[in-house]
């Protein structure tokens, strides 16, 4: 089957129908009271990260890395099991009420225990050494839902999310500059290229505010750490002269995305400054507008490219670009200035709604044949 041919098949197809499937669930049991998701918002931030978002990591690790590596790729039945443990993972997620714990935990935690050591051989012989700083915030993303689930749940998550945000740094530091390039060479436009002693520096202030949010360090080094690591990002960030991109469809949600991984640095920062902005509101800008923006922007153009079509988005995607920008902007919204029970809705539908355009336009390349490449 053409689906396990390649990792981003199978994953960004999980990834899509779950985002929505997943927040509709839980708005619903939020709102009716259900015993099934009683874990509230423990379950809900577990399942978009170690359910949506591990499979988006999931399929870009393993359709990237080989192809910049040289490398294997994994496909075929071994893709096949991956997946399959995924999958099993949001049932036994999903069926927590009635599982025994201890089964729920190993089906839960296997997928990400195991997607280290299956790249440590597509990495190993990289001669770029940033590939091998994947393995680290990968290993500790799989640590954090260990953590979740037979420790203490709230730093599981909060170990999650800074672990993702590294990765997030990483591949968006390898990914925008590289297209945008490729966009901006041929119109006489320069992008900056990768300097290593300004990775080393994103790399570092990453960990420090990673350090200082988990120890709940004072005030003051919070906001220090939190401003030092917004302040190399837009370093970075400018260096790719972002701006020159909003004519294309393909690159805009990509520099958007990383512009929200500044707001949320700087949020955190105001969350020390003032109690009108909550501490969580960093979170929500990390994950539904950084991540949200990037991820919806990249899987097309992964889809596209990888099945041998034009890179061309059509309108409804550009449509769900702004539904995923509005339904992160309503969450915010929601946390800061307090909205009622409707706002949480309308970020739901359209946070969720962006998913579902992106199967109705692109589920059927990531289950057909690749097109001949031109």
């Amino acid at each position: 089957m053409s689906v396990w041919v390649s990792g981003f098949r199978p994953f960004f197809l999980g990834a899509a129908v779950y985002a929505p499937l997943s927040l509709v669930l839980w708005l619903a049991a939020r709102n009716t009271g259900s015993p099934a998701y009683a874990a509230g918002g423990l379950w809900h931030g577990h399942e978009l990260l170690f359910g949506f978002a591990a499979a988006l990591v999931c399929a870009i690790l393993l359709t990237a890395l080989p192809s910049w590596t040289g490398a294997a790729e994994i496909r075929g039945a071994p893709l096949a099991v991956l997946a399959a443990l995924w999958l099993a993972g949001r049932v036994a997620m999903n069926a927590v009420e009635w599982l025994p714990r201890g089964l729920v935990v190993a089906v839960d935690s296997a997928l990400l225990l195991l997607l280290p050591a299956l790249l440590f051989s597509t990495i190993r012989n990289a001669r770029q050494r940033l590939f091998w700083w994947t393995l680290p915030p990968l290993a500790a993303f799989a640590a954090a839902n260990v953590v979740f689930h037979v420790w203490n749940p709230y730093w599981g998550l909060q170990l999650g999310v800074h672990a993702l945000a590294f990765l997030f740094t990483l591949y968006g530091g390898l990914f925008i500059p590289a297209f945008t390039r490729r966009y901006l060479l041929p119109r006489g436009e320069r992008c900056g290229a990768i300097l290593m002693p300004l990775e080393y520096a994103t790399a570092a202030a990453m960990v420090a505010f990673a350090a200082a949010d988990l120890l709940r360090a004072p005030p003051a080094l919070m906001i220090s750490a939190a401003l030092v690591a917004a302040a190399v990002h837009s370093v970075r960030f400018a260096r790719w002269r972002g701006w020159r991109t909003g004519g294309e469809p393909m690159l805009w949600p990509l520099h958007l995305g990383y512009a929200w991984l500044i707001a949320g640095l700087l949020l955190r920062a105001a969350a020390e400054l003032t109690p009108r902005v909550p501490r969580e509101a960093w979170v929500h800008a990390f994950t539904l507008g950084a991540y949200g923006m990037l991820k919806i922007g990249l899987m097309p153009r992964v889809a596209l490219r990888h099945t041998g079509r034009a890179l061309r988005v059509p309108p409804a995607m550009i449509a769900a670009f702004f539904m995923v920008l509005g339904g992160a902007l309503v969450r915010l919204a929601y946390s800061v200035y307090d909205l009622g029970e409707w706002a949480l809705a309308a970020s739901v539908l359209l946070w969720g709604a962006a998913f579902v355009v992106y199967l109705a336009l692109y589920a059927p390349m990531l289950v057909q044949p690749s097109l001949p490449r031109q």
